[in-house]
């Protein structure tokens, strides 16, 4: 098998131009083919950017990516240039991509990335929240139930949460994210980039406070455990109960509350689950 062609993954713009980098305008000039998750939008860029696009572009996105997959197997075969981009930002993190990177690395075809723009990367840089450890978790599942198991798999790692939510969302998710998470610090950075920027900061347990009606493409941060203060006697008896479920003896409950709180100690714990 010839395993001439190469795969770019390009980085977009997240909505100023200025910040597409040369070396991507080379390679995407230079490609054979551009693999577009929306072909009109990728068009509406290239004309931004005064690039020739016309006989180049194809469709892919996730519901033809297995569809399409043979053939620009194929196309890499016969050792074309194949570059990948989607709306905007990096490829494949929520966006398609990963079967068709994994089928290449797979069938011996080099694959290199354009590194540029990426929404979790530029939100979290300018967010005012720890950076270290983050984890990314793309766009929150449709169904109530799945997020809530989303945030528990993530409540204890320390972790800074990144994840995408849409508008209609947002409020009710950071909701649950609350009665999961406890009170922590979030940002919500809306319009990365473009002319409307804007950073919302605020703490899960002030929701009520905040004008959640926000338009966009919307990034939402939630800090780790402690950020926005001591854990309060509700947060407290809820994690409580949580650990009672999970069983044992009311000492090792009690370090074990005491793990996942802020400003309390095991014998504190101890003390306010057995009220005199």
């Amino acid at each position: 098998m010839s395993a001439n062609g190469k795969l770019w993954v390009v980085a977009t713009p997240l909505g100023n131009v200025g910040d597409f980098s040369p070396r991507a305008r080379t390679v995407l000039m230079d490609a054979d083919i551009i693999l577009a998750e929306d072909t009109r939008r990728a068009g509406l860029l290239f004309k931004r950017l005064e690039m020739e696009y016309r006989g180049r572009l194809m469709s892919f996105f996730e519901h033809n990516e297995d569809k399409r997959l043979p053939k620009v197997l194929e196309f890499l075969e016969e050792g074309m240039s194949i570059a990948l981009i989607s709306d905007a930002g990096t490829p494949l993190l929520s966006d398609p991509g990963f079967t068709l990177v994994r089928a290449c690395r797979d069938n011996g075809f080099d694959v290199s990335p354009i590194p540029g723009p990426s929404a979790p990367v530029v939100a979290l840089s300018a967010s005012g929240l720890p950076p270290l450890p983050y984890s990314f978790l793309g766009f929150t599942p449709r169904k109530k139930s799945h997020t809530e198991k989303l945030f528990a798999a993530y409540r204890d790692t320390g972790s800074t949460l990144v994840f995408f939510e849409r508008k209609s969302r947002l409020e009710g998710t950071l909701s649950i994210a609350h009665d999961i998470l406890g009170d922590r610090e979030f940002c919500v950075a809306r319009e990365l980039t473009k002319e409307y920027e804007e950073f919302i900061r605020g703490s899960l347990g002030g929701l009520a406070d905040i004008d959640l009606e926000l338009r966009g493409e919307l990034t939402v941060i939630i800090g780790p455990a402690g950020e926005a203060g001591e854990t309060g006697e509700d947060d407290l008896e809820r994690i409580v109960d949580e650990e009672r479920e999970v069983g044992g003896k009311p000492k090792e409950i009690a370090r074990r509350v005491a793990d996942r709180t802020v400003g309390w100690t095991a014998k504190e714990v101890y003390a306010f689950m057995r009220p005199s």
